[in-house]
């Protein structure tokens, strides 16, 4: 029997102001998690001493999940746990991350923060005949002034087995799909750690299903997988470094679609494609990242912008 969902309801939901921290540390621990390494170029993301010492553009993403902790949290898909009007209990293991997007506005402060918080809006409620789809617009702010936000972050939530209830569909969207006809401008291959997992589960992210090799296998998994959030942070650092000279501030935004697990220890190949951006000032970059013993596309439809980019662009294929 279909659920009863009412979109009029759900949609507009406003979740109560999310309380978030950070510090200096977290903000290294979560550079070194995605795969920055360099200490020759890239020494801005990793020492807290540097002159140019920042946030690497992506970890807005996880603050989600860390919220207001500054010890190890009780994983509950990074939610407030409170419910959305219009929508049914559902089970949480049934909720897979579909498409991701970040917008910067302006740069974090490189020496964290005790007042911030998220401000999260449902935007859309849509029926996939197998599944329902979620989605969520947040916000990440200074309380004291949240016209002025820092970042936008949008995801979908694909809830399997949520489906046919008889909602709309939802809009057609125009996926950043790569050039058939052309080669990658660049691909980045860099292999991850077996320990890559719980390098990055540090940050804030403590779902059991990354490090714990029974709950893997309850929900069909050989092992634990890589956080997807921590593959979309490997594809970033690849372009970033690719196009925009390690700059943060180069980073404008990024979106993708998670399309299968990463397992640590594979080889995430991050394929690029230089398009007109119809920005003078800006250079676009779609992506998709693969994982390469595999063959499998794990991030799909990807596309980063960037302002004002620091290397000569000429095909290196």
């Amino acid at each position: 029997m279909a659920m009863k969902v009412d979109v009029k309801k759900a949609v507009g939901f406003q979740s109560k102001p999310q309380k978030v921290v950070f510090n200096s540390r977290d903000l290294m621990l979560y550079a070194l998690s995605v795969g920055v390494r360099s200490p020759e170029t890239e020494l801005h993301f990793l020492y807290e001493n540097d002159p140019n010492f920042s946030a690497f553009p992506t970890y807005p993403l996880v603050l989600g999940f860390k919220r207001d902790n500054v010890g190890v949290s009780v994983f509950d898909a990074g939610s407030s746990g409170e419910s959305v009007p219009g929508i049914p209990e559902f089970d949480p293991s049934m909720a897979l991350h579909g498409d991701q997007s970040l917008e910067i506005y302006r740069p974090l402060p490189a020496e964290g923060s005790d007042n911030f918080e998220l401000h999260s809006t449902i935007t859309g409620v849509y029926d996939k005949g197998k599944g329902m789809v979620i989605e969520r617009s947040t916000l990440l702010v200074d309380p004291k002034e949240p016209q002025n936000p820092y970042s936008k972050m949008t995801m979908s939530a694909f809830i399997r087995g949520a489906g046919g209830w008889g909602g709309d569909k939802g809009p057609k969207v125009e996926l950043n799909e790569p050039p058939k006809d052309k080669l990658p401008y660049a691909a980045v291959e860099e292999q991850t750690s077996e320990d890559q997992a719980i390098l990055y589960r540090l940050s804030g992210d403590y779902n059991p299903l990354h490090i714990d090799p029974a709950i893997a296998s309850m929900v069909g998994f050989k092992k634990p997988i890589l956080h997807g959030l921590c593959t979309y942070g490997h594809a970033a650092h690849a372009i970033l470094r690719e196009f925009g000279g390690s700059d943060p501030n180069a980073f404008k935004s990024i979106s993708g679609r998670f399309t299968a697990p990463t397992f640590p220890g594979d080889t995430l190949q991050t394929k690029m494609w230089k398009v007109p951006a119809g920005d003078k000032s800006m250079t676009k970059i779609l992506f998709q990242c693969v994982a390469k013993e595999r063959g499998v596309v794990v991030i799909n439809a990807g596309c980063v912008v960037l302002q004002n980019p620091t290397q000569s662009l000429t095909s290196k294929l």
